[in-house]
């Protein structure tokens, strides 16, 4: 047992759950510690897991993708993504990350939800990397994932007497159904 942690004693595994305001606010923050998440598709001769530079928007996720990308080519045969963020570790009691998943979206230039991922999307930084003006406007296909269910690790949870791992599902009855099968 750690004696700077108790809480994390292998004993103590509690089950409870939060409630979903208070989950989603902690899945924000996780989405606000970094921009660097893991994108994983299903790929013409397996999986395929890349690290992307993201922005969110509530629990949504924009990437924009490099054109022609295995990764954009798996998308169109199968939307069916995953995409985990975690921040550094130092230990257990600092675990803290999510594992989304869903079918991502690829969104057309031009379009109204184009238009909206671009202005959560901040492109100025990325385009400076790539030499391009702070002030152009990328004219590619956006990825956004509006996530199906989200799995929330994080230990710190188990001083307060709540999981580790939390659950969310975009449709609450599933989140209760999941609950109770574990």
């Amino acid at each position: 047992m750690s004696k700077a942690h108790k809480w994390l004693d292998l004993e103590n595994r509690p089950t409870e759950q939060l409630p979903r305001e208070q989950l989603e606010a902690r899945i924000e923050r996780v989405l606000t510690l970094t921009n660097i998440g893991y994108m994983a598709t299903n790929g013409k001769n397996g999986p395929i897991c890349s690290p992307v530079e993201f922005y969110s928007e509530e629990l949504d996720i924009y990437v924009y993708p490099q054109p022609n990308s295995p990764k954009i080519k798996a998308l169109q045969r199968d939307p069916r993504m995953s995409f985990a963020v975690a921040n550094p570790m130092a230990g257990w009691a600092s675990a803290f990350g999510i594992q989304m998943f869903g079918k991502g979206e690829l969104l057309e230039p031009g379009t109204p939800d184009w238009e909206h991922g671009m202005t959560v999307f901040k492109y100025p930084a990325s385009n400076w990397e790539v030499g391009r003006s702070s002030d152009t406007v990328p004219n590619g296909m956006l990825l956004r994932l509006r996530p199906d269910r989200i799995s929330l690790t994080e230990h710190f949870l188990r001083r307060d007497g709540f999981a580790a791992r939390q659950f969310w599902d975009r449709d609450p009855e599933q989140t209760k159904k999941r609950q109770a099968s574990v």
